[in-house]
């Protein structure tokens, strides 16, 4: 093993240092406007990165960040293992989520704000030319997947972020929502995991590509229904020694094996976080939720910010920002997702303006969007073009869903009308 010399450690921790603060001292500023805690998170890293820092003082950039090959692997190291417990803290809420009640509305909008916008984003290659958007993998199938899960992913923390700072986190529109947030999302995660899986061949046949999707499913299958009674049966056993020993130990031991077995099957390592935090999210909650807030706020205090910093550290606007294709990409998958959901919402007889409040909610990628960006950027499905494009989409719509509704509960109107009536739910 080659061990680090003092001067690469120095420079190591004063690029985690000035990561961290300028992270949570815009992610505050951000907070405190109302607005996603996330956005001001990437503005710090977009501060540090090519875009500014690297610009104006690239001398100073170099040296913080791209002065030797083992600083820059240690970095990625701290981005991959913030975007691992990004995952896996998001799958403690994935079961908190969903709601019993309102089946039909929710079964027949994730059936319109999945179906259309996804099969929108998989035949928009045959119709626009996006070959000088491939990453080196140089996988068309693998493109085309990631295209389809930008029209039409929806992010669940900015979406609860923004519900949260309203204060309707508890009204039905909410819940609604979030409730079909949660499925749609995780059927999406699937098919991202059949495209990571895809990367290793340039032109995968048709066993290759089944193959992957039955692997895939099998392992979230699997995951979801015979882990939790397995893990019921180790949280209970005496011979748990390293639960006795560490609760919160033994929680993110759990997280990485997940991420490790699923490496091991060719499945991306995020997804089995995902899937480890959906199954500790099933444990006892008096038992575990200690050891969940622990990790919680631990993950949140150093390795998300610090994810979210370096996804602003790797965005260069100034050399691989291409304005015409941001507006026709943002334009593309709004539109899909709107229509998709307010065709719906429509079919439910809901009106205008409760229909386009769905539509705006279900548009709004934030993490997942950006989450989505940097798995396809670094497993080369992407080029960096279209990963800048994709977290700029994330920001833009982030910004937008919680402007429009804060004006919509500005005038008095109605989240969801449910009635006739012009009285509304939110006072």
């Amino acid at each position: 093993m080659n061990s680090l010399t003092d001067m690469e450690l120095t420079r190591f921790f004063f690029a985690i240092v000035l990561l961290l603060l300028f992270s949570h001292t815009f992610g505050f500023l951000l907070n405190k406007l109302k607005l996603p805690r996330v956005i001001g998170e990437i503005f710090g890293g977009l501060l540090l990165g090519p875009t500014a820092l690297g610009y104006f003082f690239p001398n100073a950039y170099a040296w913080l960040f791209s002065a030797f090959e083992s600083e820059g692997k240690l970095i990625s190291l701290m981005s991959w293992l913030g975007l691992i417990l990004l995952m896996f803290i998001s799958g403690f809420e994935i079961e908190k989520s969903l709601d019993r009640d309102d089946r039909k509305i929710i079964l027949v909008l994730i059936i319109g704000s999945t179906v259309l916008p996804f099969v929108a984003g998989w035949v928009a290659p045959s119709v626009y030319d996006f070959t000088p958007y491939l990453g080196v993998k140089n996988n068309m199938v693998a493109l085309q997947l990631v295209i389809a899960i930008a029209t039409a992913i929806t992010s669940i923390p900015v979406i609860s972020k923004i519900f949260m700072d309203l204060g309707v986190m508890n009204t039905r529109f909410a819940k609604i929502v979030l409730s079909i947030a949660t499925i749609h999302d995780v059927l999406l995660w699937i098919v991202l995991a059949v495209a990571t899986g895809l990367v290793s061949a340039e032109t995968p046949s048709i066993w290759q590509i089944t193959s992957s999707i039955i692997l895939t499913i099998a392992f979230f299958g699997l995951t979801l229904f015979l882990m939790p009674r397995v893990m019921l049966t180790l949280i209970r056993s005496r011979y748990n020694l390293l639960i006795r020993s560490s609760i919160s130990g033994y929680v993110l031991f759990v997280c990485f094996l997940f991420a490790a077995i699923a490496s091991l099957l060719s499945v991306n390592v995020v997804f089995g976080a995902l899937l480890a935090g959906i199954v500790i999210g099933l444990m006892p909650r008096k038992f575990l939720r200690p050891a969940k807030n622990n990790v919680k706020d631990f993950s949140l205090a150093l390795f998300v910010p610090l994810y979210f910093a370096i996804v602003g550290l790797k965005l260069d606007f100034i050399h691989n920002f291409a304005p015409l294709f941001f507006l026709f990409f943002l334009t593309f998958t709004t539109l899909f997702q709107l229509l998709g959901t307010v065709l719906s919402a429509k079919l439910l007889k809901k009106d205008w303006l409760s229909s386009f409040n769905l539509g705006v909610a279900m548009s709004t990628r934030g993490g997942p969007g950006i989450v989505l960006a940097t798995v396809a950027f670094d497993l080369g499905i992407i080029n960096e073009v279209f990963f800048v494009t994709l977290v700029s989409i994330a920001i833009v719509t982030s910004l937008f869903a919680g402007t429009w509704f804060k004006y919509v509960l500005t005038k008095g109107w109605q989240l969801l009308n449910d009635s006739p009536s012009i009285q509304g739910e939110i006072k």
